[in-house]
């Protein structure tokens, strides 16, 4: 896709709805980060190819173990390869990605703006200057020299964005990076129209499922409500609702309690 100019669409999806939902629209790729990944979840998503999120630093654990060498990362990603995940999204040190690459591992890296890297960018765009795009551009070219066949490019100019994804054999995906990225990378949850939070420039949405979930939790009181008023009034469980037992059923069993 990348050498015929065909853009490809991306989608970070968290539950099974929202996978089965893009398997039927078309989307070609999902990220899923790990602690969402399953077996179902890998049925869920289809003909999508999956992309699994391994966690970095404190942002979580695999079967309750921390990842920090490249071992844990190996085993992760093992872990994950059998439930069907297809490639694998690590943010670690370059000799952890290429440990994960020499074996044979297919990995996602990340550069630009990085959430797990803001101590040294904050939340901005970055590659906003020759020297900041020069050092996006040395990253990319170090991902390649380890065996990365990807790597996210997040909050980076248009032209910057078009420039690395011209001009490397990786695959960039493109989150607020311009048209020329080789895909075009959103969140469900902006798409539908339900974040929390801030809301990313590059985002766009295409559902107010704010409102529909906000008119659902309202549904959900009242019905509540009315099974109190229910209970409270003898109404529920009405008789369609009970067990019938024969009458000379129940007076065979009262007779033999002996009160």
């Amino acid at each position: 896709m990348k050498a015929r100019g065909h853009k490809i669409s991306m989608l970070y999806v968290t539950t099974l709805d929202e996978a089965a939902a893009a398997a039927e629209a078309g989307i070609h790729l999902l990220s899923i980060e790990g602690r969402f990944f399953s077996p179902a979840m890998r049925e869920a998503a289809g003909h999508c190819f999956v992309q699994v999120g391994l966690p970095f630093g404190s942002s979580g654990t695999v079967e309750g173990n921390r990842l920090v060498t490249a071992e844990d990362y190996l085993r992760a990603a093992f872990h994950f390869a059998a439930m069907g995940g297809d490639c694998f999204y690590c943010a670690a040190s370059y000799d952890i990605q290429k440990v994960l690459c020499d074996n044979r591992v297919p990995i996602v890296a990340h550069v630009g703006l990085v959430p797990t890297h803001i101590t040294w960018t904050g939340f901005r765009a970055v590659g906003k200057t020759a020297s900041e795009a020069l050092m996006i551009w040395r990253q990319v070219k170090q991902l390649e020299s380890v065996g990365c066949f990807g790597a996210e490019l997040e909050v980076v100019p248009d032209r910057l964005g078009e420039f690395i994804s011209r001009n490397t054999s990786m695959i960039m995906l493109g989150m607020g990076a311009g048209p020329g990225a080789d895909a075009q990378y959103l969140f469900a949850e902006d798409v539908l129209g339900h974040t929390e939070g801030h809301k990313p420039r590059h985002a766009k949405t295409y559902r107010n499922f704010a409102a529909e979930y906000a008119r659902l939790q309202q549904e959900r009181i009242a019905a509540f409500k009315e099974f109190v008023t229910d209970v409270d009034a003898g109404a529920y469980p009405a008789p369609n609702h009970n067990v019938a037992m024969q009458e000379s059923e129940y007076v065979q069993f009262v007779e033999q309690v002996n009160l």
